[in-house]
């Protein structure tokens, strides 16, 4: 079993991701979508969240061993950024979606010089719009953002183009197709959902419309 593979089968174990063809969800950005990804639940199982932890590390610790600093996004990439950093003794800071209101004005909590190496951890790649904002953030900041890292990716064009563009590498645990092959192999969907759920990852604005 690859290691994609293992993430998406602990991620529908304890129902971190739920399809739902027939009844979709709704998106905080007005999409229609057949699944829902909550990677927070991950932190309430912890064993599954001890194996998330470890791929997460593994993958900075062997891709990334250059970095000087982790940056967690607010709120759902905070914690798997403190455990991540804590299990490899680097130092870490978050990255909050707006300036503090109030006290210091901090967008950007914790210590770290202009120019070190960070790798961004995220929970969840969809779009990629909020996840470069905090790159853009970070890089207004002074300094260099090498990788970003997650748990999940939906896989969408529009997010590696985004990615491409704002020159920034990524990797993921797990992703929309390998889950969607495993619900398949599993017999957890039957055709008629696997047709609805290709399609809307091929054009998910517009699904549902």
């Amino acid at each position: 079993m690859t290691n994609k593979k293992a993430v998406a089968e602990k991620l529908l174990q304890i129902n971190a991701v739920k399809l739902s063809p027939e009844n979709p969800f709704t998106w905080a950005s007005g999409w229609k979508s057949p699944i829902y990804c909550d990677n927070r639940r991950v932190l309430s199982f912890p064993f599954v969240r001890e194996f998330i932890k470890s791929e997460l590390c593994s993958i900075i610790f062997s891709e990334y061993p250059d970095a000087d600093v982790l940056a967690g996004v607010a709120t759902a990439g905070i914690p798997w950024g403190a455990m991540v950093a804590d299990q490899l003794k680097l130092p870490y800071i978050y990255v909050r979606p707006k300036p503090k209101e109030h006290g210091l004005g901090n967008q950007i909590e914790g210590a770290f010089t202009v120019g070190q190496k960070v790798v961004v951890i995220e929970d969840l790649i969809s779009t990629g719009k909020s996840s470069l904002q905090v790159v853009d953030v970070l890089r207004e900041a002074g300094v260099e953002v090498i990788a970003m890292v997650s748990i999940f990716n939906y896989g969408f064009k529009i997010a590696s183009d985004a990615f491409e563009k704002a020159k920034v590498p990524y990797i993921s645990l797990s992703d929309y197709k390998t889950l969607l092959s495993l619900a398949v192999e599993k017999g957890s969907i039957n055709e008629d959902s696997e047709r609805i759920l290709l399609e809307w990852s091929n054009n998910p604005s517009a699904w549902g419309k």
